[in-house]
């Protein structure tokens, strides 16, 4: 059978671990009229969470446009627009609407175009003067509005608007999305800090604006079931001891985890063993090493001595703590969290906080168990 271990987003609700509890929050706030912030870090599955909503609402509710878009590429107004757009006409079925969506877009001349392998629309608008990029905005939204069907809209790395120059893009949104009646948004966001301060601070323009849902780990129980019962579709067999040790490596980060299983289930044993697993470990490691090599390339050996003292510790409560530093002999206090503000910003220390504080580890997995090792 086909590896059900899936590393895209989403395929389907049977291959699709858990988050019941999210997924019925957030239709709920959606049907209801609410809008959604959605905040996790990277690869927690934060976006197959919304395909998963998307199609939960698609069965019950097929006369509402869902619309997914993406917008981690977008450096500018412009880049948003032509995302945008591109999204609405690949959530648009009908001809009627898609030239009724063009008409909209008065005083510009956009061309459109399919990718000849996916299918998928390419825009492209030529402006005139940036004042012009902000009326095709504004009637982006007034065609969605004027329309009398109901849309959802989602929002990927949401965070990446506050990098636009020249514009103060949470306010124009702001401005253009509250007066509409039949369009709900969920922002979804990677960079907890920044989409915390977009949704939270009384000085934004999206303050309290939206119901926020903070994506955790899967349950360690529900993610031992789900992965004995994708094994066991093909009649494979492994043990609860085994699926546990997969789940410490990978410290049940879903990402690390599917892919992990995939390697596991490529590899073709029938009884798979703790052996088993090891050696799809050590294979993924091994074939990641130039990739960790080249991140060394881009830090500063400070950064790198703390980004493998963490690693070596797993998880770090007080990294400024003058055991930790001694130990590792990072240097004073005050270069420690220096160091840690810089990684945290490049995505490469993942700050968790609970009742119990804040902890540190290495963000990417695979990066960590590999440091671990040298």
């Amino acid at each position: 059978m086909e590896n059900p271990f899936v590393l895209q987003p989403y395929k389907n609700a049977e291959l699709f671990c858990d988050r019941e509890k999210e997924t019925k929050e957030i239709i709920d706030d959606l049907l209801n009229g609410v809008n959604v912030t959605l905040i996790s870090p990277r690869r927690y599955g934060k976006t197959g969470l919304i395909y998963h909503v998307f199609e939960e609402i698609a069965q019950t509710r097929p006369s509402i446009t869902l619309c997914y878009c993406d917008i981690y590429a977008a450096d500018s107004l412009e880049g948003f627009i032509k995302l945008l757009s591109e999204a609405i006409l690949a959530s648009t079925k009908t001809e009627s609407l898609i030239k009724k969506f063009f008409s909209a877009l008065s005083g510009i001349r956009p061309l459109v175009s399919y990718d000849p392998i996916s299918g998928a629309p390419q825009v492209s608008i030529t402006y005139q003067n940036d004042g012009q990029k902000q009326t095709t905005l504004k009637n982006i939204f007034d065609f969605l509005g004027f329309q009398k069907k109901n849309f959802i809209i989602a929002f990927d790395e949401f965070q990446i608007i506050r990098n636009f120059k020249g514009v103060n893009m949470e306010a124009l949104l702001r401005t253009y999305m509250q007066p509409l009646k039949n369009v709900r948004f969920v922002f979804c966001g990677s960079q907890k800090h920044v989409m915390t301060d977009m949704f939270v601070n009384e000085k934004s323009p999206f303050y309290e604006s939206t119901h926020i849902v903070y994506l955790d780990k899967i349950n360690a129980e529900i993610y031992a079931a789900f992965i004995k019962k994708l094994f066991g579709m093909d009649k494979r067999r492994i043990d609860d001891e085994t699926i546990n040790f997969i789940l410490e490596w990978t410290r049940c980060h879903t990402f690390y985890v599917q892919y992990l299983c995939h390697r596991i289930f490529r590899n073709g044993n029938k009884n798979i063993s703790i052996n088993d697993v090891r050696q799809a470990c050590s294979e993924i490691l091994s074939e990641n090493v130039n990739g960790f090599l080249e991140r060394r390339n881009l830090l500063t050996d400070k950064q790198w001595q703390f980004l493998k003292a963490v690693a070596k510790e797993g998880m770090v409560s007080q990294p400024t703590a003058g055991n930790f530093i001694n130990k590792y002999k990072l240097g004073t206090s005050a270069a420690v969290k220096r160091v840690l503000t810089s990684l945290i910003e490049k995505e490469l220390l993942l700050e968790t906080l609970s009742l119990e504080g804040k902890s540190y580890s290495v963000y990417n997995v695979f990066l960590s168990r590999w440091m671990e090792t040298i």
